[in-house]
């Protein structure tokens, strides 16, 4: 059984990544292979709509043809049992380098049929985790859950499953005298940080045992 977690941000030690591991940690736990992949030390870019994974009879039918980087990354794919993703919200949206990865990953499988059905062979477990420095009460107010939404809908058609974890109001900084932050409640933050985070990070690795449940029970 392979987990593989995909880290959508710049940073390697901090919000996002701490929680793929503990995802990691969690799927671990039940037996599973896992691997942690930085996408930004990954030089790609998105779909270039050259359409060769949709050209009947092709050798690339099914498969992304553009040789970069993701090459390698998406080969891996096709042997995984779950995939989790995780992005910090920049605008109301993942970041740019995940958002390239999933139209790559994605598009290679979407058939243009009645059913937008897809080519990829087996179903498999896919989670996203999302930080964000709004609060909870905010997500709604600036239209995250429905931005994301669609992304995850397409995920869930393509390889079978999808589940979402939100990690909001979170610290972003080891010292916040050091920016201008006069918007935001450090001493409030701080307290978040020590109460909630150790939550967030044991529902992610709980998330990391499902999935390694789950994917035993596919298999």
């Amino acid at each position: 059984m392979k987990v593989i977690a995909f880290n959508g941000s710049p940073r390697k030690n901090w919000n996002t990544a701490t929680l793929l591991n503990h995802t990691l940690e969690g799927a671990a736990s039940q037996g599973a292979e896992t691997e942690l992949i930085h996408l930004y030390d990954y030089n790609y870019k998105g779909c270039i709509s050259c359409f060769a994974c949709k050209l009947k009879g092709a050798k690339n039918y099914g498969k992304c043809a553009v040789n970069d980087d993701l090459k390698s990354i998406l080969k891996k794919v096709e042997e995984v049992d779950a995939i989790i993703l995780g992005s910090p919200i920049y605008f109301g949206m993942t970041t740019g380098e995940i958002r390239s990865f999933l139209e790559r990953l994605m598009f290679q499988y979407l058939v243009y049929d009645a059913n937008y059905t897809s080519l990829f062979k087996r179903k498999i477990q896919t989670g996203f985790i999302y930080t964000m420095n709004v609060n909870q009460s905010r997500i709604g107010e600036l239209g995250y859950e429905q931005n994301l939404r669609g992304t995850e809908m397409a995920m869930k058609r393509i390889f079978g499953a999808s589940e979402s974890l939100f990690v909001t109001d979170t610290y972003q900084f080891d010292d916040y005298s050091k920016y201008e932050t006069s918007g935001l409640n450090e001493v409030e933050k701080a307290k978040r940080r020590k109460a909630v985070f150790p939550e967030d990070c044991k529902k992610a690795f709980e998330m990391g045992v499902r999935f390694a449940q789950q994917s035993t029970l596919l298999k």
